[in-house]
Formats: C-alpha cells, structure tokens, sequence
C-alpha cells in the first residue's frame, strides 16, 4: 500500500486545492480527506473492476466508499460533492490513472 501513497502523494496532493505549495494537505482532522481515508478500498477497486470504463470504477467506488462517508444524508446526498469539494470525485480519474500507473512499474 506503500508505493500507492506515495504516488497518490506524488501526482495528486501536489496539485491539490486544499493542499500547500509543497503538496501538504490544509484539511483539519474534521475535514479528512476521503482520498487518504479510502486508498485501501478505492485500490481494491480498481483491482477488482479491472477495466479502462472509468464509469463502472466510479458506480462501484460510490457503492463501496460514498456509502461510508461521513458526509453522506440519509438521503445518499453529499454535501462535498455537490459543491465539488470531495478530492475523491474531483480527482478521479487521475487517482486511477495513478493507481493503474503503479500496478505498471510506470511509478
């Protein structure tokens, strides 16, 4: 899981909204990214779907991930994703790309 944070860390805190100009997260203990929160089981997707269709990655992420998150209503709504603040959908398809990169001896 080492080399996946490391790369997570790499090409994705780095250019980060809510990271630093060295790629340190601002976020508060309250706010914790749902990106470090979820590597485990966003990588095991990835794993487990095995497949260039970023659509099906992402139905299954919100099925096994967005359903434990925090800041999900009872209505399945999220407040950080509706206002486009969740680093989970915001860098998407390049936290894939990144995993799928590692998986390849590319990082």
């Amino acid at each position: 899981m080492q080399k996946y944070i490391k790369a997570v860390e790499n090409n994705i805190c780095k250019m980060c909204i809510d990271s630093d100009d060295d790629g340190n997260c601002l976020l508060t203990a309250e706010e914790k990214c749902a990106v470090q929160s979820y590597l485990p089981e966003i990588v095991n997707i990835v794993h487990e779907i095995n497949s260039d269709n970023h659509e099906i990655i992402h139905k299954r992420l919100k099925e096994v991930v967005c359903t434990n998150c925090k800041a999900r209503d009872e209505e399945g709504n999220c407040y950080l994703r509706e206002n486009a603040n969740c680093a989970l959908d915001r860098y998407f398809d390049l936290i894939v790309e990144t995993i799928k990169k590692v998986d390849a001896g590319k990082i």
